[in-house]
């Protein structure tokens, strides 16, 4: 097993809390799944579990080096929860096709998040040795 790509990224709290307030459903259902959306507006404070979400969102598209768009979208990536409270990533539709044909057998994140910022650090690995990009 090979590391096929990593990612990182931050996100000010307040910028997604901005557009919580601004966008609302609009927004979240854009960018996050119903788990995701239900885990983070259980919480105090919704828009640092958003934010964290949206971090890693990010790096894994980084670590598969699309970013975000054609060929993975917000909503192709699922941030989970296990028990233990450690976060794993599901990838649906475009995200699990993407993986298919880069090789890619697992994708690991964590997540960090403050009053101020969130963020996020992904790593893809799988067979491949390299990726086709």
């Amino acid at each position: 097993m090979s590391v096929l790509g990593t990612g990182i990224d931050i996100v000010e709290t307040g910028r997604i809390r901005e557009s919580l307030e601004k966008f609302s459903d609009r927004f979240v259902h854009r960018c996050f799944l119903p788990g995701e959306i239900a885990y983070c507006r259980s919480m105090k404070f919704p828009e640092l579990h958003f934010a964290a979400r949206f971090a890693a969102k990010e790096a894994i598209s980084k670590a598969f080096g699309t970013g975000i768009g054609k060929q993975l979208g917000w909503r192709d990536m699922e941030i989970c929860r296990r028990d233990s409270g450690e976060p794993f990533v599901k990838l649906h539709d475009k995200g699990l096709e993407l993986a298919a044909k880069r090789g890619v057998t697992e994708v690991f994140v964590s997540l960090s998040h403050c009053k101020d910022y969130a963020a996020a650090q992904a790593v893809i690995v799988g067979k491949s040795t390299e990726l086709q990009r």
